[in-house]
């Protein structure tokens, strides 16, 4: 395996002198993982770890579904303002549970985080089915957020550093698109349990927070299993548990210990460190790798504000511009849900085989074109409510895996001592400005009910990925089928 050369490899931080874990030691342990073929054990790591964004879509889809219930609910009574401080409070816990675990991620290991932000996010739910006035449900929102937030880093940090390299692509993206299979799901339990035929409205929103709860609890119970990452162990100075988990997964995967000495398995030279200083992260992230960065913040950007700026006003446009009523809004998720979540599964695994610059370029470009496109035709009145639904059915088959391929880039191309860090810092960035701007934005095109004003925001959207697709083009790493390490050298590599 012939490392890259990394940008990192230009900064020499002053090392201290040696201490108990500061030493030299030699790994093939990151060939050793990639040269496995899929397994169950691989297969179950996706199901443990990757089901956090089925929790997210059930999370997300139940919040906006659940809006009038609280608003006509009894006890609580919310006003539009009030939802937009609860909403407000889940972003913001988002982004900073994101930023803390994800710093935590790095320092004290995948697995010690993957349970903390589980167990954060489920009881925080449960919590939230408990609320008795705006200030507690605005709370409750905030600590799920920032359960979820951190889930990002870990999960991402965890399934990128177990999956061999030829697989990574398609596994990241088909994770990240579940997301919908959660929104779908949100989308029907609003339906049910909101009908006052099925049960009285005010227990129905509360159960419905509940279920959130509950699938957290059996996610629990299957990452108990989950190793911590080789990788980071390795690096973390406890290489002889390192080599023992991968022994095991070896085991489990083709019955026995791979041979070490038939050549296959390239070692490489780490010095082995408790922590790696902020001051190391900070110039790894802003200065060593900054068009990395640059490209990172990009794509982020584009899809969060493209996402956001559609989903969460996709129920006003179809109330205000066809007359839909609310309580049908959630039949009209579903085909979108269904295109969100085909696109991932039958488009990623040409990110490993054509490429990630030629398939991140064509789905951003894709998705802008097939937007302004459909935008025109909504301004000129020719898209029915079921034409509008297929539209974005057919926009978002393609920029589900752009937006996936976004997290893909940023989780794949730092080096491994930042890399939940950056997860952090890039989802942090594209979720403030996506969440922020975008919705509030397309929401105030949308109160003009002039059908040219909202025209108006598409284009923007349109604009934005399509930027994206150039620079990605340019300037994104070919990283398809390669080795972390090949990609990014950890900052504790040596010559």
């Amino acid at each position: 395996m012939e490392l890259q050369q990394s940008p990192a490899l230009n900064y020499a931080p002053v090392v201290p002198a040696a201490t108990a874990t500061d030493r030299i030691v030699e790994t093939s342990i990151p060939s050793r993982l990639d040269a496995l073929p899929w397994s169950g054990f691989h297969t179950r790591v996706v199901l443990a770890l990757g089901i956090t964004w089925i929790l997210d879509g059930l999370e997300v889809t139940l919040a906006g579904a659940l809006s009038g219930a609280l608003k006509q609910s009894p006890s609580l009574q919310f006003s539009n303002l009030d939802l937009g401080i609860a909403n407000s409070a889940y972003l913001a816990g988002a982004v900073l549970g994101a930023l803390g675990f994800g710093w935590l991620t790095d320092r004290i290991g995948r697995k010690k985080l993957f349970f903390i932000t589980l167990a954060l996010y489920l009881s925080a739910t449960a919590a939230t089915a408990l609320s008795w006035d705006v200030a507690s449900y605005a709370l409750f929102r905030f600590l799920t957020g920032a359960g979820i937030g951190g889930e990002y880093t870990a999960i991402n940090s965890t399934i990128q550093e177990l999956v061999p390299a030829r697989y990574r692509g398609w596994t990241d993206l088909v994770i990240n698109g579940s997301f919908w299979i959660g929104a779908a799901m949100g989308a029907v339990a609003a339906i049910v349990l909101l009908d006052p035929a099925v049960i009285d409205p005010e227990l129905g929103w509360r159960l419905a927070f509940l279920i959130g709860a509950i699938l957290g609890l059996v996610v629990l119970l299957m990452r108990m299993w989950i190793p911590e990452s080789p990788r980071w162990l390795m690096i973390h100075g406890r290489p002889d548990e390192a080599h023992a988990i991968v022994d095991g997964i070896e085991r489990s995967v083709i019955g026995h210990d791979q041979d070490l000495t038939d050549g296959r398995f390239t070692k490489i030279r780490l010095r082995m460190r408790d922590h790696t200083p902020i001051s190391e992260v900070v110039h790894t992230l802003f200065s060593a790798y900054r068009q990395r960065a640059v490209v990172g913040l990009v794509l982020m950007s584009a899809q969060a504000f493209f996402y956001n700026a559609i989903f969460f006003t996709f129920a006003l446009v179809l109330t205000d511009f066809y007359g839909i009523s609310a309580d049908h809004v959630g039949w009209y998720l579903l085909p979108f849900a269904a295109g969100n979540f085909l696109g991932p599964l039958l488009l990623g695994r040409l990110f490993d085989t054509l490429g990630r610059r030629t398939m991140i370029m064509f789905t951003y470009g894709a998705s802008g074109v097939l937007l302004a496109l459909s935008g025109y035709l909504f301004s000129i009145g020719v898209l029915s409510a079921q034409g509008q639904t297929v539209a974005w059915m057919v926009i978002f088959f393609f920029a589900s895996p752009a937006a996936s391929a976004a997290y893909l880039t940023v989780s794949e191309t730092f080096p491994l001592e930042v890399r939940a860090l950056a997860i952090a810092v890039f989802y942090a960035v594209g979720t403030g400005i996506g969440g922020v701007i975008g919705p509030a934005l397309f929401g105030a095109l949308i109160d003009t009910g002039s059908r040219n004003s909202v025209f108006a925001g598409y284009l923007l959207g349109a604009v934005l990925m399509i930027a994206a697709a150039i620079v990605a083009w340019r300037y994104a790493v070919s990283a398809e089928r390669k080795s972390l390490e090949q990609i990014a050298r950890p900052l504790a590599f040596m010559e």
